[in-house]
C-alpha cells in the first residue's frame, strides 16, 4: 500500500493534480488524501471521490503544511508515502519511477525532479529553468556518490513508520531526509520521477517564494549543524559556476547576470531576519498567486 498526499490551500486548479495521478498506472494499491484547511478547495477535491474510492479528503486546522503532515503521519496506512503539491502535476509514471528506489532497502527518503512549466523565452520563466537546472545536477552528483541530498517538495517519498513526527518551523523536505539519515538511510533522487511546476512570475512573488524558502532552511541550525545542506548562501556561490554554463545566447547571459544580485538580495534580506530580527520561519499556508 502507498499513501500519496496531496497538499493545498485555495487551489482552484487541483484538479489538475489530481487527475495526474489517478491517470496514471500505479503498481501498488494506494490510497490518495488530499489534505487541505479552506472549504473551496476540498469541494473540489470532493467531485473525485464519487468515483474513485481511493481518494479521501483531511480538513487540517489551517496551521501550515508541515502542521497538517504531522496530524496526518499516525492515520496513513501506506508503507510509503509519497507527497505532492495541488498547484502541480506529476508526470507519467512517476510516482512508479519513485517506488523503484525503495527496491534498495536501504534506501529511506526518494526526491522527485521538478520541471518548470514556465517558458524559457522570458526572464522569470528562463530563471526558473536555470534554478531547476542546478538543483538537478547537484542532486545527481550526491545521489551517485551516495552523499546527503535534499528532497524537492514538489514531489518527494519517505517510509512510513520511521518518523513520527517532525519539527514544524522547518522545511520538511530537508528535516525529514536529515532524519532518515541520521538513522543511517540513504536518501535517493528519482531523475525520471518528474513534476511539472509554475514558478513566480513577478519580481515581488520571486522574492518572496525564495525568501521564504531561505528562511525555511536557515532554521534548520535550531536542530542539526552537521549534516551538509543543499541550500545554503555558501552553496549559491559555488552553484553560480554551473549556472554560467546554462546560458546559450547572450539574452539568457544576460538573464543569468540579473539573477545573481536578485539571488544576493534574497539571502540579505534572510540573514537581516535571523540575525538582526530574530525572525525565524514559521509554518503557514501562503499562497504566491502567480506560481499557479
Amino acid at each position: 500500500m502507498i499513501s500519496i498526499i496531496i497538499t493545498a490551500y485555495k487551489e482552484p486548479n487541483i484538479h489538475h493534480a489530481i487527475e495526474a495521478i489517478i491517470r496514471q498506472r500505479i503498481d501498488e494499491e494506494h490510497e490518495i488524501i488530499i489534505a487541505a484547511p479552506d472549504k473551496a478547495t476540498l469541494d473540489i477535491a470532493k467531485k473525485y471521490t464519487v468515483h474513485n474510492k481511493r481518494i479521501k479528503l483531511f480538513q487540517d486546522p489551517g496551521k501550515g503544511k508541515s502542521y497538517a503532515l504531522n496530524l496526518l503521519l499516525p492515520k496513513l496506512k501506506g508503507r510509503i508515502i509519497i507527497l505532492t503539491d495541488g498547484d502541480i502535476y506529476v508526470g507519467r509514471d512517476s510516482i512508479n519511477y519513485l517506488m523503484e528506489k525503495f527496491s534498495n532497502q536501504e534506501v529511506g527518503c526518494v526526491s522527485g525532479h521538478p520541471i518548470p512549466q514556465d517558458s524559457k523565452n522570458n526572464m522569470f520563466g528562463y530563471w526558473s529553468h536555470v534554478l531547476c537546472y542546478s538543483a538537478n545536477r547537484l542532486r545527481e552528483a550526491r545521489a551517485k556518490k551516495n552523499q546527503f541530498l535534499e528532497c524537492s517538495g514538489y514531489l518527494w517519498a519517505f517510509r512510513n513508520g520511521v518518523i513520527k513526527k517532525f519539527p514544524k518551523d522547518v522545511a520538511e523536505d530537508t528535516i525529514v531526509p536529515i532524519l532518515f539519515y541520521r538513522k543511517g538511510w540513504k536518501i535517493d533522487y528519482a531523475e525520471n520521477a518528474l513534476v511539472y511546476v509554475k514558478y513566480p512570475d513577478n519580481i515581488p512573488d520571486f522574492i518572496e517564494q525564495k525568501k521564504r524558502t531561505a528562511k525555511s532552511h536557515e532554521t534548520l541550525s535550531l536542530y542539526v549543524n552537521d549534516i551538509p545542506r543543499m541550500k545554503t548562501f555558501f552553496n549559491e556561490i559555488m552553484g553560480s559556476f554551473i549556472v554560467l554554463g546554462y546560458p546559450k545566447t547572450l539574452t539568457e547571459l544576460g538573464y543569468t547576470l540579473w539573477l545573481f544580485p536578485l539571488r544576493l538580495q534574497i539571502w540579505l534580506i534572510t540573514f537581516y531576519h535571523k540575525y538582526v530580527k530574530n525572525d525565524y520561519y514559521h509554518d503557514a499556508w501562503k499562497r504566491v498567486d502567480s506560481a499557479r
